[in-house]
């Protein structure tokens, strides 16, 4: 029998997604078949499994963790944020409506079912179900309901661990705080607690350890010291890739488009030595560089006219007559052409707006989405390309013609005349070295030299060591409970 255990937060931000991926590769490396669960997660940020959906990019990088493809049943109910109110709903990895905010509520009862038919599924190949939460149960107004945190793991039957982090300040408010606004049977749910992102000499803190305790009876799991390679995992957030400045280095300057998505493409041009790496947020110019990234986007049309904006549309007129270099990947694709068209008003009123001008192409959104891991070579260098597709829209024009990607023995994406704007919908190509270093010593740019995929598997390694030190793990398995059938 599977157990299971779900580790919550005292506030969002507090470290859980990679707790838990450290966690699944301690307890996978001791021998035990470790699934990672999430039953609502809230991200633009998606992967592509190869049962043909999408989940959040965190299960995947906690699959990976685990030593296993992931699969939907990790994530069975993901929130793709569209407005400021309003958001895509994806059920088991397929987009099943858009909703907002306040009509979601009524959508909860049906979703709890798939939460726990997904999470019994996972448990039939694994021994241990490792559970993450989702913001803090302590938004009691949000308990009614519940998916995310206690409402899940009381329909589950799942041990709950508490997590604070002492890198805000605040912690021992954060966790008593926590039991003290809970209904009495949540707070029963808790069975232990830990503090997460410590600076200095974690012995200074026993005191504070000691009156969580005493004041909660909550079991003390540990202090986890800050970890210091956090950087070099997949980022879940945009605000989690950290700009790279290096004198001399190639320089790339990526616009952070509000609906931002699927930006994975950029972790490995963060780790690369020779790049130089500019998230420009609004407010900033695109600075003079060497290429222009435009990332993939939850809401192309809307982001778009944000771009212009903010003067960017003038900033990349500049460069590209400078001889600069553009990369449109996704949404960045579709804005690089000449128009986009959503006749049915997918991203919202049913409009036809110029695009960028920089490719020959149009784009047309469509309501079938296209959700594929892709296998694909580079035509320039041959290299092999692997990645996926995740987009609305299909994309038609004379640039096509020049493709600079093979799949399936049929050319895809397209670029101009020179080559200087490309464009393709393929996300995680930065990820393969041979492609990277390829791609990178045509722009000009120092080979890339950094095994991407090797680093992050020896970071999950560094990180399952880091916490098998700081954490009594032998205490959190026994705290496991019984998944239920």
């Amino acid at each position: 029998m599977a157990r299971a255990i779900m580790v919550q937060g005292a506030g969002s931000n507090v470290g859980k997604s990679m707790l838990v991926a450290g966690l699944c590769r301690h307890f996978a490396r001791a021998g035990l078949r470790v699934r990672p669960f999430k039953p609502q997660n809230m991200s633009n940020n998606a992967a592509v499994t190869e049962d043909g959906g999408e989940i959040g990019r965190a299960q995947a990088l906690q699959a990976l963790a685990c030593g296993v493809a992931p699969k939907v049943d990790m994530n069975p109910v993901l929130l793709k944020p569209e407005t400021e109110t309003g958001a895509q709903v994806v059920v088991r990895g397929q987009r099943v409506a858009t909703v907002r905010a306040r009509d979601y509520a009524a959508l909860k009862p049906r979703l709890l079912g798939d939460c726990l038919a997904s999470f019994r599924r996972l448990a039939r190949d694994a021994d241990l179900i490792v559970v993450e939460g989702a913001g803090s149960p302590a938004e009691i107004n949000l308990r009614a309901g519940d998916i995310a945190n206690m409402g899940f793991a009381e329909a589950a039957g799942v041990p709950v661990i508490l997590a604070g982090d002492i890198d805000r300040g605040g912690v021992i408010a954060q966790l008593v705080g926590t039991q003290a606004v809970l209904d009495p049977a949540d707070a029963a749910r808790i069975v232990g607690f830990l503090v997460n992102k410590f600076r200095g000499d974690v012995t200074l803190f026993d005191e504070g350890m000691r009156q969580i305790a005493g004041r909660t009876g909550w079991a003390p799991l540990g202090v986890v010291p800050w970890f210091a390679d956090a950087h070099r995992l997949p980022a879940e957030d945009i605000l989690d890739i950290r700009s790279t400045p290096r004198t001399g280095g190639f320089r790339v300057a990526v616009p952070r488009l509000g609906r931002i998505a699927n930006f994975d493409d950029l972790d490995p041009l963060a780790a690369e030595p020779g790049v130089s790496l500019d998230i420009v947020a609004p407010g900033r110019p695109l600075p003079v560089c060497d290429l222009v990234l435009i990332p993939g986007s939850k809401t192309t049309i809307a982001d778009l006219a944000a771009f212009r904006a903010e003067g960017w549309d003038i900033d990349l007129a500049a460069h590209v007559r400078r001889g600069g270099h553009v990369l449109g990947i996704c949404g960045g694709y579709q804005m690089l052409g000449r128009t986009i068209s959503d006749p049915e008003g997918l991203e919202g009123a049913a409009v036809k707006v110029p695009g960028l001008g920089l490719l020959e192409v149009d784009t047309v959104m469509r309501p079938r989405k296209h959700l594929a891991r892709v296998t694909a070579r580079d035509l320039a260098s041959g290299a092999k390309v692997e990645g996926y597709e995740i987009h609305l829209g299909e994309t038609t024009g004379p640039d096509t013609a020049r493709g600079w990607l093979e799949r399936d023995g049929i050319a895809v994406g397209a670029q101009n005349v020179d080559g200087t704007v490309r464009g393709c919908y393929l996300h995680g190509l930065f990820a393969g070295d041979a492609f990277r270093a390829a791609a990178l010593a045509r722009l000009g740019a120092p080979p890339g030299s950094v095994a991407y995929g090797a680093g992050v598997e020896a970071t999950l390694d560094a990180l399952a060591d880091h916490l098998a030190q700081a954490l009594d793990c032998d205490r959190i398995l026994a705290l496991a409970g019984d998944v239920i059938a």
